[in-house]
């Protein structure tokens, strides 16, 4: 836009050379050693994040915490208990109708929501105790406060730091698909953590019995890290395109994905044994499971929705070059989809690109706009 570019930018024709003055793009070798050396600053920095993510992992195996899993029937458990996670992970996958997101991002943001589920349980766990000395509220509010915002966020680092990035991510709605794989991986761990912690505290009964229970319980705690994530990560990837505005977005989808979250975790505590007292017919475990089929339900209805209007424009766009929103005087023509975008296929080969004409001033600022975020190692521009 041309009220982002410098006055004398604005003001000056193309004859004049404003490098360095007010416009900047790589030229002499000091330029190159600050692009390479801000490169390898930044993936030192995506390196280390990723490495203590292990480390932490790693601990946790040494201190216990996940020992039983040697034991190849908790295995078994763990894959069992995420399976309706699974499930919804898969049909956001589906519900992708731009095209088919590869696997490699997709094995490797469920590989990241599986590391920095660590960073979230140290902070949970450090900061719990603060809480538990407030009556009545303390653990709602260590649920809004600390637990919602937290995991939500190293849920959508998972893909900020891998998919994201990628040219593949080239749809709003892929955010919504990355965000579901980010929180399949997260629930994935954090299932494997309980069913093992609880065959170590398991005290005169079966180990395997107890891993079959927590299993049990954790198979309806999972989907709700899939539709939470999900929401976020579609609006990491509205962020993605709607760059000048890209901060509130994000904040706007963690703070929908958190408050959902935290909501959950707060009502769950006394919802179901209140119905029990309620309705003594109902057993605590039943009212588990219909409180978490409405609750997920709910928003789960919410994330389609959502989906369904980003399918029925997209398809729109197949057949126009725009779309019409309003009626009468106020209504105003958008175009989306694939106007204006290259549309690749998973082998790489371009499908289609349509082009909006732009005034002079627009393409003037877009190219070195481009320019100076094309070889930007966050890629939080590329476009």
């Amino acid at each position: 836009m041309d009220e982002n570019r410098d006055p004398v930018a604005r003001g000056t024709d193309d004859s004049v050379d404003l490098y360095d003055i007010a416009t900047w793009e790589e030229r002499s070798r000091l330029d190159w050693f600050a692009t390479k050396f801000y490169g390898l600053l930044v993936v030192s920095a995506r390196a280390f994040v990723i490495l203590l993510a292990i480390a932490i992992l790693l601990v946790q195996f040494a201190l216990g915490g996940l020992a039983a899993l040697s034991d190849p029937w908790v295995g078994v458990f763990v894959l069992l208990s995420v399976v309706p996670a699974f499930a919804l992970a898969a049909y956001i996958w589906h519900a992708d109708v731009t095209m088919s997101e590869p696997l490699p991002l997709l094995v490797g943001t469920f590989l990241l929501g599986v590391l920095f589920a660590g960073f979230a349980a140290i902070f949970n766990s450090y900061t719990q105790p603060l809480f538990s000395w407030i009556p009545l509220v303390g653990s709602a509010l260590f649920f809004y406060i600390v637990v919602g915002p937290v995991e939500e966020t190293v849920k959508l680092l998972a893909v900020r730091l891998f998919a994201f990035r990628s040219d593949r991510f080239d749809a709003v709605i892929d955010g919504a698909v990355y965000g579901a794989m980010a929180g399949l991986g997260f629930a994935t761990i954090e299932n494997a953590l309980y069913i093992s912690q609880g065959v170590l505290e398991s005290s005169g009964t079966d180990p395997l019995l107890q891993a079959g229970q927590t299993a049990v319980f954790r198979l309806f705690a999972g989907p709700g890290h899939v539709i939470y994530s999900a929401f976020a990560g579609y609006y990491l990837g509205l962020a993605k395109f709607n760059r000048e505005n890209a901060g509130p977005i994000v904040i706007k989808g963690l703070f929908i994905a958190a408050v959902i979250h935290a909501t959950y975790n707060t009502l769950v505590g006394f919802v179901p044994g209140l119905a029990s007292l309620v309705y003594p017919s109902v057993t605590p475990v039943m009212a588990y499971i219909v409180f978490v089929f409405i609750y997920d339900g709910f928003f789960g209805y919410l994330l389609y929705r959502k989906l369904d209007r980003y399918r029925d424009l997209y398809e729109r766009t197949d057949r126009h070059d725009s779309v019409t929103f309003g009626v009468g005087e106020g209504s105003q023509v958008a175009e989306t989809g694939r106007t204006g975008e290259k549309r690749r296929m998973v082998d790489g080969a371009e499908v289609g690109e349509l082009s909006t004409a732009e005034t002079n001033d627009s393409d003037e600022s877009a190219d070195e706009t481009d320019s100076l975020w094309d070889d930007d190692p966050f890629g939080y521009d590329r476009e």
